[in-house]
């Protein structure tokens, strides 16, 4: 196993990068509408009094600090979901048991992260014929402070490994243990490209939506299409 201690540090850059979600999951409006955690805890009360549905979209606040949340950038919604919406079946980085905002260095290293991702779960519903996914393209800005240099590492490396995600995830939990911003790696799906794994909103400055993109399946993703402009 890399321990964090291995991999060099990053400086205080800011960067934009790119990230799909399918767009049936709308932004949560209430992050967006408040200025601090304070305010958020108090909206969040009395709106949940009155919309029950609420807990649900605003997903597992415990599981993120609230002085980890960016309110009053825009997009605080779409910073913040990757981390109270976690999948349990984990990611890349993740046992899921934490979230991760994963970005790709560019959109078409971002569609094709998650085009092979969809290919890989839809190929496993029995039955599914022809079908359509519509996703939201996002613009993010954030800065890679005291984030940790995994492309370092070679693509052969086993944390690079396409579909063995034993060893990053024991250093992504290494590196969330020591406090660490995230993790600079390698596209595995676009190589020589770059990717970021962050452990935390609190470093993304803006995240806002660009165009809407289409996946094609029929018995594998056949096509990926944009179908409106930013």
């Amino acid at each position: 196993m890399v321990a964090p201690a291995q991999l060099p540090s990053l400086g205080v850059h800011s960067l934009q990068a790119y990230r799909l979600v399918n767009s049936k999951f709308p932004p949560i409006a209430l992050f967006d509408d408040v200025a601090d955690a304070s305010e958020f805890d108090t909206l969040f009360q009395i709106q949940a009094l009155t919309n029950p549905r609420l807990l649900n979209e605003a997903g597992r606040l415990e599981l993120i600090p609230r002085q980890q949340i960016p309110f009053g950038i825009p997009g605080c919604s779409y910073a913040t979901a990757p981390f109270t919406h976690v999948n349990p079946a984990g990611s890349r980085f993740s046992d899921g048991s934490f979230g991760v905002l994963y970005l790709g260095e560019s959109l078409e290293t971002a569609l094709a992260e998650v085009r092979h991702h969809q290919d890989h779960y839809w190929s496993g519903v029995a039955g599914l014929g022809y079908d359509r996914f519509v996703f939201r393209g996002l613009t993010c800005t954030f800065n890679e402070a005291d984030m940790l240099d995994a492309a370092v590492l070679p693509l052969s490396h086993p944390v690079h490994a396409a579909d063995d995600y034993s060893q990053a995830r024991l250093l992504g939990q290494a590196t969330r243990a020591a406090g660490r911003n995230g993790l600079r790696y390698r596209s595995v799906r676009r190589p020589g490209d770059l990717c970021w794994a962050l452990l935390t909103p609190k470093v993304v400055t803006s995240i806002v939506q660009s165009a809407h993109y289409e996946m094609i399946w029929n018995q594998g993703i056949t096509s990926v299409n944009q179908i409106s402009q930013a």
